[in-house]
């Protein structure tokens, strides 16, 4: 089931085009052989004896799908509808809500809303659980049935039943369907404050953070205080963007290692020569929803004290799967290796711990709404390399004066997004107190619609 989701995994994947090995049988033993001989066994009185009729495909998928689930959240089989998935995911547009979503137990999770989507607007939240569409009960149906049904004609109409945890009542909101554009990156000019919102890691994001940065500095005529870099709700994508990514604000030094099964095999990327941020400084914003390639850049950026890392603690992925392709539109995503930052972290299942952590206040449900991240998924890869857990010693029960402000009061002043908002605040402090008025006085607008500008050179999708 997981297989659906390149972002509801939170999915680093690095694209691997190596034939599955067929020698891997001529060391089976014994033991391995009782085994199959066991599971065809079972396979031949499933299809002699089942109520229904069965065909040897339902049975050999079911039973791929078995083992992979068997190993972690992230191991799949990947037949012709996810290849399209995949397809839509990093590089394409579809008519539909603007959603991502995983299936738990039977139920279709919200990872997280699009941002300026049907979805987004409509105040739906990651940890929300779809029921029903249009009035159908969906639950204990297949995450291709619900997504397929999600999607449609740009224009039409889609009803949506929702649970969110704390609240007593199902939630009904109607949506219209519009094209969803990939736009991985957006940027605005806030005050003298540069605000680059990375989404997701597509094939362009690296190129579209560099276009970023440029477009800021010549919509100022000059270079900004800083900036800040957002990747809440950023469930990852592809592991060459998140080196990309990061490459453009370090000058220097290992970006990411990743290690496999034998301690010998490591594999270190690096950054190349030149930050096109110029040194600036630079706020990154995390939350749980920043998950796996956003980890990667928030780790290295902060392990090379680059950036200040602002917000809430990460989800929690570090491993890397890689596509194995099995025939012209199927493949196998096996988890081969883990991921470590710089300075040799790894973030499964603990996440990176924000340097200040800000809660979004302007969220009425953030108090009550449960947080899920990789250590709450069924099976997930245990982490060997626990850092010492100094939760206890530095735990405060003391209130932060700094964050006792509420929505209500928040909403006067114009607030709507306080982590934001406090991000900029402290970029724009650089700048003195006129610029942190400006900065306000910008988050009390509507925001303008900023399009990515594309290094030159770049395809346009």
């Amino acid at each position: 089931m997981k297989s659906k989701l390149l972002q509801a995994t939170a999915l680093v994947a690095t694209v691997a085009l190596v034939p599955v090995a067929t020698g891997a049988m001529a060391a089976a033993d014994t033991s391995t052989y009782r085994e199959l001989d066991k599971f065809l066994d079972v396979y031949n009185r499933v299809k002699a004896d089942y109520v229904d009729k069965v065909t040897d495909e339902q049975l050999v998928k079911g039973a791929i799908d078995g083992m992979l689930a068997a190993l972690d959240p992230h191991s799949s089989y990947v037949d012709a509808s996810d290849f399209d998935n995949l397809r839509i995911m990093t590089e394409g547009n579809y008519g539909g809500l603007g959603l991502t979503v995983s299936m738990e137990d039977g139920a279709v999770k919200v990872v997280a809303p699009q941002e300026d989507t049907p979805a987004g607007r409509a105040g739906i939240k990651s940890g929300d659980y779809i029921t029903h569409i249009n009035g159908k009960l969906i639950y204990g149906g297949t995450l291709d049935e619900a997504t397929s049904q999600m999607r449609g004609k740009p224009g039409s109409k889609v009803t949506l039943t929702l649970i969110r945890p704390g609240r007593d009542k199902p939630i009904d909101v109607t949506l219209v369907r519009e094209v969803i554009v990939q736009r991985p990156v957006k940027w605005e000019v806030k005050g003298d404050v540069g605000y680059i919102n990375i989404n997701t890691f597509s094939e362009n994001t690296g190129a579209d953070t560099r276009a970023a940065i440029m477009a800021i500095d010549k919509s100022l005529g000059h270079k900004p205080l800083g900036y800040v870099v957002d990747l809440r709700e950023n469930g990852g994508g592809l592991l060459t963007q998140a080196i990309a990514v990061s490459d453009a604000f370090l000058d220097h030094g290992e970006i990411v290692s990743q290690r496999g099964r034998d301690k010998a095999d490591i594999e270190r990327y690096f950054a190349k020569p030149g930050d096109d941020a110029k040194g600036l400084p630079v706020v990154v914003l995390t939350d749980s929803g920043t998950a796996s390639a956003s980890e990667i850049v928030a780790g290295a950026l902060q392990d090379h004290h680059r950036a200040l890392i602002m917000g809430e603690k990460t989800f929690g992925k570090g491993s890397v799967q890689t596509l194995l392709p099995l025939g012209p539109r199927t493949a196998l995503r096996l988890t081969t290796a883990r991921y470590f930052t710089p300075s040799g972290r790894s973030v499964q299942e603990g996440g990176i711990e924000p340097d200040i952590r800000v809660p979004q206040l302007s969220d009425p449900d953030y108090k009550t709404r449960p947080v899920f991240r990789e250590a709450d998924l069924r099976r997930h890869l245990i982490n060997e390399i626990k850092s010492p857990d100094n939760a206890v010693l530095e735990e405060d029960t003391k209130e932060d004066p700094r964050f006792t402000a509420t929505p209500a009061s928040l909403e006067k002043q114009g607030i709507k997004d306080f982590q934001l908002w406090y991000a900029l605040k402290t970029v724009a402090r650089l700048g003195g107190a006129q610029q942190v008025a400006a900065v306000t006085a910008s988050m009390a607008k509507p925001a303008p619609s900023a399009t990515p500008t594309r290094a030159p050179g770049t395809p346009r999708k």
